[in-house]
């Protein structure tokens, strides 16, 4: 009766779900061992390197456990010395970048810039550009103090010229009498007579 109501169960509309829920567990070593040998081995070989592979896998979880508490034992030390991440950081990229320095592709790179550097310089195009830079700069100064010399010797020929001197003998004469009439109306106003001639104010009680 027993083995009906299995027969029941295996017939039953579940069975489906049943089979997808297997195929979902993970197989174990052993069922692995099971699956046939690829091509190219034998049985013999196949046990070798899967019990090569469960050894491999072993020590690499040894490694894992035996690294996170090295990783561990160094954030104490770091803590205790008082360093934070940032100089940890600083550190890295002050060694990348030494790292970067003494590489291939950067020496050849610096060597390579120096080789163009030293043909850009040394051709006939690059020195005919420097000679020219060179002659304009030495005519802009010498134009430069032309100008300045032509400039000064104008404001003195303009200050010797008779219109110059008339002007300036006019404006000399303006200003001695504007200082005369400044000098007597200070006199008029400071001399006794001038307070004399203001009324005396009335001190009579109201």
């Amino acid at each position: 009766m027993e083995s009906g109501g299995q027969d029941i169960n295996l017939n039953s509309p579940n069975k489906g779900l049943l089979a997808g829920a297997m195929t979902d567990v993970p197989v174990d070593s052993a069922a692995a061992a099971r699956t046939p040998a690829p091509e190219g081995l034998t049985l013999a070989e196949e046990e070798e390197l899967r019990s090569e592979l469960a050894k491999v896998e072993e020590e690499i979880g040894t490694l894992r456990q035996v690294l996170a508490a090295k990783e561990r034992h160094c954030g104490e030390l770091k803590r205790k010395l008082g360093l934070t991440p940032l100089d940890g950081l600083k550190q890295n990229l002050s060694k990348s970048w030494h790292d970067v320095q003494v590489s291939n592709a950067y020496v050849k790179t610096s060597e390579k810039l120096g080789e163009w550097n030293d043909k850009v310089t040394q051709s006939d195009f690059y020195k005919k550009t420097q000679e020219t830079l060179s002659q304009a700069g030495q005519k802009t100064s010498a134009a430069l103090s032309n100008v300045g010399s032509v400039i000064s010797r104008k404001l003195g020929d303009m200050r010797n010229s008779a219109t110059f001197k008339s002007f300036e003998d006019r404006v000399g004469t303006i200003k001695s009498r504007v200082v005369g009439s400044r000098e007597n109306s200070t006199d008029s106003l400071h001399s006794p007579s001038g307070v004399g001639d203001k009324p005396p104010h009335d001190n009579a009680p109201f």
